[in-house]
């Protein structure tokens, strides 16, 4: 009797620790590494959140779409990352077709709107798509009326001498921004023309950033006039109160297809594909509108904001999507454009 009065409160001991265990917040169940490629404060949101619902911890590495291309490249025979989330298709496509990314379907898929899938089918469901935005061109209407310089509204309109060193874009080699943009070009006037134009473009270019938001940061401030981006990060800044008004160009424009992906021989695969879940659920996707950032989501139970582009009202491209993020056009694109473009003296 004197053991069985002891055990008792013993037991009682322990149903209460488990009752208590079991209110707790889950317990950390793993860790992953996200190579992030959208903005700071949509990485930090997503990591804290999927952290809470999931207690595996997220070690979170943000650089812009190149840099992380070319770090799961140089790290392929010994993975460091397990998930690349954000930035446009074609690298993801480029990295996929070289063997870096792994095949994955993940159950919210038919969740997606058709474009979605048909991206996720197009790279054989080794990356999947996020969200959707459209290129375009943001200027800063004060630095414009100091200047006496008309406001953009076509690509031709970037051409005027009135704009040497007023213009800004990123370096395509290092911003998947940039890219689409390069890749827009070619595919709207053609090869040769395309370079020729961008020849031109390059006398007005005061610098070419390592990051495609750079650009959009320095027109919101006025260090420069024109800022050639994707027109839901140039709106975030117009939001905030910056002079910024936008414009998808009269010749028609380009887009991208934002991607996430799981990096091939990653050390936490389990972890990482149930990032990816979370990259394309509404929770994950109401980031965008809760940070007013207006991208258009990718998942069809997500929210859309209502200061979103409309992309019924731009004269969009056909934009190949496939074909500029295969690996030896790509490739082929980006020295191009190093040799003939960039090193020529402004």
């Amino acid at each position: 009797m004197m053991v069985a009065s002891r055990l008792a409160p013993a037991g009682a001991l322990l149903a209460g620790l488990m009752l208590s265990a079991a209110a707790q917040p889950a317990l950390a169940q793993g860790q992953v590494t996200v190579y992030c490629s959208i903005l700071e404060e949509q990485c930090r949101e997503g990591a804290a959140m999927f952290e809470k619902a999931t207690g595996i911890k997220v070690s979170m590495v943000r650089k812009s779409t190149g840099e992380v291309y070319a770090q799961v490249k140089a790290e392929a025979s010994n993975p460091r990352g397990d998930v690349w989330w954000g930035g446009p298709g074609e690298p993801h496509l480029q990295a996929a077709e070289e063997g870096l990314l792994d095949e994955y379907k993940s159950p919210k898929l038919p969740e997606l709107h058709d474009w979605a899938q048909r991206h996720a089918e197009q790279s054989k469901f080794r990356t999947n798509g996020i969200y959707l935005g459209a290129l375009g061109v943001g200027y800063n209407t004060e630095v414009l009326k100091k200047k006496g310089i008309a406001a953009p509204k076509c690509w031709a309109d970037l051409l005027d001498p009135k704009l040497r060193d007023e213009v800004q874009i990123a370096d395509p080699s290092s911003s998947g921004t940039a890219y689409v943009f390069l890749a827009t070009t070619v595919q709207r006037l053609g090869e040769e023309k395309g370079f020729e134009f961008l020849k031109s473009l390059h006398k007005n270019i005061s610098q070419y950033t390592k990051s495609g938001i750079a650009p959009v940061k320095a027109a919101a401030l006025g260090e420069t006039a024109v800022g050639i981006a994707f027109i839901h990060d140039m709106l975030t800044q117009k939001l905030q109160g910056a002079p910024i008004e936008t414009v998808a160009p009269c010749e028609g424009t380009g887009y991208e297809t934002g991607s996430v992906s799981i990096i091939k021989g990653g050390k936490n695969p389990e972890a990482a594909r149930k990032f990816v879940d979370f990259t394309l659920s509404p929770d994950a996707q109401n980031i965008n509108a809760k940070l007013k950032i207006n991208s258009i989501p990718s998942n069809k139970n997500s929210l859309l904001s209502p200061d979103a582009p409309k992309f019924a009202e731009m004269k969009l491209i056909d934009y190949d999507t496939p074909r500029w993020g295969s690996p030896a056009e790509r490739s082929r694109l980006l020295k191009k454009f190093d040799t003939e473009v960039k090193a020529l003296p402004r």
